[in-house]
């Protein structure tokens, strides 16, 4: 599936349209984006800047200008196509004020109708209150012939019959149309058996296989009977795993670049397309503009203990701040968010002078000018805080930072 984009080794795809349905050969492999630039891609159309999966955050993966934003397709139980991530509703909907008691039932055993009376943005941020969970059809709207989907099929095993559904959508739709005639859409997921049969079904969409780690070469050959690409996490990836995923005639993209650091150590390893959180920000960064024009702050570090339950004074799980400015910047009120969106506060009169640190911590322990405690009782940041955003308490963004 994966990186369609710009050209293809082989050139332009033949395509016609034959009443509702779409005759097309089958996916070319994409070539990397011209003069070295990666495919850049929003993940969950831009997670890191509003709620996953809504029309918010596929609105700001447009703005940034990425080749793709990436969207997570499931079933409800009357067989709608609808986006979202996780198994379950508990984590980004007020499910327990809608219906108590199913906050750990499958996210695909509520029916469209059920779905739609769900806040899926409140949990972000009050700005976001009201957001719907989306349509598959939703993310086809805002998608251009510039910024195009990656349909990434989730935990099939729950949606029977989903690569049909995706398929048809595809063929039918007249905005899917559009973009699957301008070499915009790519389907993608970590179910072998599901990437298999979606080829089976569409061998005219480009298709990557995910994979948390990059397998031998007899495996990723194996991959070449129905895949374009390989995604990985960027976290494990080494040199031999690009030459090998290269050896094997697939195209590399990698999974979630948060920080511009994190981006250019992915490049420099040679992958074809970088899937991001923060598309807006390291769409800039690739354009060599500022990230966080006019911030002063940055995240030094996320630590966490190995033990990964240590939230005690001074070894504990804390964020480390630093002011790089010439000027004092007022951090009262300021929040550190994580890739699962749970936060850490920093408190009233925080005020960093030029090249001052400050400690924000998840656990108990004494405030004072250099460190703020949350007074929490376990580790909070999800992964250890690999990944952390920094926010101002008026929303704007001003560093983020990656492990």
């Amino acid at each position: 599936m994966a990186f369609s984009l710009t050209q293809s080794i082989t050139g332009t795809v033949a395509m016609t349209v034959v009443g509702l349905g779409l005759i097309i050969a089958p996916a070319a492999v994409a070539a990397p984006a011209p003069e070295d630039q990666p495919i850049l891609i929003g993940h969950r159309g831009a997670a890191g800047t509003a709620p996953e999966n809504t029309v918010a955050a596929f609105k700001d993966g447009r703005a940034s200008g990425a080749d793709f934003f990436e969207i997570d397709v499931q079933l409800s139980s009357d067989g709608v196509p609808f986006l979202f991530h996780d198994n379950t509703p508990a984590r980004t909907t007020n499910v327990e004020e809608v219906f108590p008691g199913r906050e750990d039932d499958p996210i695909t055993s509520f029916t469209w109708d059920e779905l739609q009376q769900l806040d899926a943005g409140s949990y972000f941020d009050d700005r976001y209150t009201g957001e719907p969970i989306p349509h598959l059809d939703d993310a086809a709207a805002i998608a251009t012939a510039r910024t195009g989907v990656y349909i990434e099929i989730k935990s099939p095993v729950n949606s029977p019959g989903i690569e049909q559904v995706v398929a048809d959508e595809l063929r039918t739709d007249k905005k899917w149309q559009k973009l699957v005639a301008a070499d915009k859409i790519q389907v993608l997921g970590f179910d072998e058996a599901s990437n298999r049969r979606f080829a089976a079904i569409a061998p005219e969409i480009e298709l990557q296989q995910l994979s948390g780690t990059v397998p031998g070469p007899a495996v990723l050959e194996s991959w070449t009977e129905f895949a374009d690409s390989v995604g990985t996490n960027y976290r494990v990836l080494t040199e031999q795993n690009v030459s090998d995923v290269k050896s094997a005639g697939l195209v590399l993209g990698v999974y979630t670049v948060n920080s511009p650091e994190a981006v250019q150590a992915s490049l420099d390893l040679g992958v074809d397309a970088v899937t991001t959180d923060f598309p807006i920000q390291n769409a800039r960064y690739l354009a060599d503009q500022p990230v966080f024009p006019g911030s002063g702050v940055e995240i030094v570090d996320s630590i966490n203990n190995p033990a990964g339950d240590d939230v005690q004074a001074e070894t504990g799980e804390h964020v480390l701040l630093r002011n790089t400015s010439n000027h004092s910047i007022d951090l009262s009120g300021a929040i550190i968010r994580d890739a699962a969106n749970n936060v850490l506060n920093i408190g009233d009169g925080y005020v960093l002078a030029p090249e001052a640190e400050l400690r924000v911590y998840t656990g108990p322990g004494t405030d004072t000018e250099s460190a703020y405690y949350n007074g929490g009782t376990a580790s909070l940041l999800n992964n250890g805080g690999e990944s952390v955003a920094l926010w101002t308490a008026q929303d704007r963004l001003l560093d983020v930072f990656a492990n």
